[in-house]
């Protein structure tokens, strides 16, 4: 997981990248220390998609959206909790992927300190990164300090590294926690995983 991930590597569109990010892993380094893991969940949004915060053209808000690829994106939604993205495409096309759930590897404690929680038996991992706000919080993304971050570097603090591992059993559905372009499935997930957030069984 130390070598990081290419900014070739997001190149394509968000729906090509969506899935081949399963398997790899979000990390982040703090000065309370490192944590993350690997990321089993996934949902794309695309350049000519309704349900995309570009699709109305570029502001000042998803301005990272427009890339260079590999940056992240970072917004605040239901005045509670952050989601992190990582852009896609070229420059200048809005595209990116939303992280929706993490299976934690490195600095539990950390994750869990920063969660607000305990973890006090295996059963409780899950909720640890499970659903996009619960993983923003985890690692302790903020749009104010990491929104534009590169994705592609460890001397950014926050970065997607691999170790060659490719995942197997990728699962396609519906997006989930959407009303535009509900019915498009462009939602990816590690099949069986115990990490996901949502529906688990639902493919299509």
């Amino acid at each position: 997981m130390n070598v990081p991930l290419p900014r070739s590597f997001y190149e394509p569109t968000a729906r090509l990248v969506a899935p081949r990010l399963l398997g790899h892993f979000l990390l982040r380094n703090t000065t309370q220390g490192s944590g993350g893991g690997a990321i089993v969940e996934t949902e794309a949004y695309l350049a000519d998609d309704p349900a995309s915060h570009g699709y109305a053209g570029q502001t000042e808000r998803n301005r990272s959206m427009y890339g260079p690829p590999g940056r992240a994106y970072v917004y605040f939604i239901y005045g509670n909790h952050y989601c992190l993205n990582v852009s896609c495409e070229r420059e200048g096309k809005a595209g990116c992927v939303l992280f929706r759930a993490l299976e934690p590897l490195l600095g539990l404690e950390e994750m869990s300190h920063a969660r607000g929680m305990v973890v006090q038996a295996p059963r409780d991992l899950p909720k640890l990164a499970s659903g996009p706000g619960r993983l923003a919080q985890a690692v302790a993304i903020t749009r104010a300090s990491d929104n534009g971050r590169d994705l592609t570097s460890p001397r950014s603090g926050l970065w997607i590294g691999t170790d060659d591992f490719r995942a197997k059993g990728i699962v396609l559905t519906l997006r989930i926690g959407i009303t535009k372009a509900a019915d498009q499935p462009l939602r990816y997930i590690l099949q069986g995983n115990n990490f996901i957030s949502g529906r688990k069984n639902v493919s299509v």
